[in-house]
């Protein structure tokens, strides 16, 4: 659902919202997983081809509130098939061998207030509930 638009939005305004609907939608995926586990997220290390948008990177480090952390290698799914092909036929021995070849490539910090970050997200939160039951079935 796509709310709000004036006369004065365009494209880049959309193509934005867009990129904040990542980010928002991945805080609640973590908010959930730290629920069940108990374990606080610290740092969030990502992964794919949106991780090379600086300025998704940077409004997701600022939603979290916790660092995020790009690889070197951002398409982990090939490189861990690699790996496991690798591991299979004993081009690598272990694990700790693997874990040698991770590097960082960048990393972003929150800037963003906490009050700041919880108000984006509750009206966030807010314009997805408004949104539940639209569509009678």
């Amino acid at each position: 659902v796509i709310v709000g638009l004036t006369r004065y939005i365009n494209r880049g305004h959309i193509a934005r919202a867009a990129l904040e609907a990542t980010a928002f939608q991945t805080r609640e995926v973590l908010d959930a997983m730290n629920k069940d586990s108990g374990v606080p997220l610290t740092a969030l290390k990502v992964d794919g081809g949106m991780v090379y948008n600086e300025l998704l990177m940077q409004f997701q480090a600022d939603i979290l509130g916790v660092p995020v952390i790009r690889p070197k290698v951002a398409e982990t799914t090939s490189l861990g098939a690699a790996y496991a092909a690798g591991l299979a036929v004993g081009f690598w021995s272990n694990f700790d061998e693997l874990r040698a070849n991770w590097g960082k490539d960048a990393e972003w910090h929150p800037k963003m207030a906490a009050e700041e970050r919880e108000k984006l997200y509750a009206g966030w939160k807010k314009a997805v509930e408004r949104t539940f039951g639209w569509v009678e079935v």
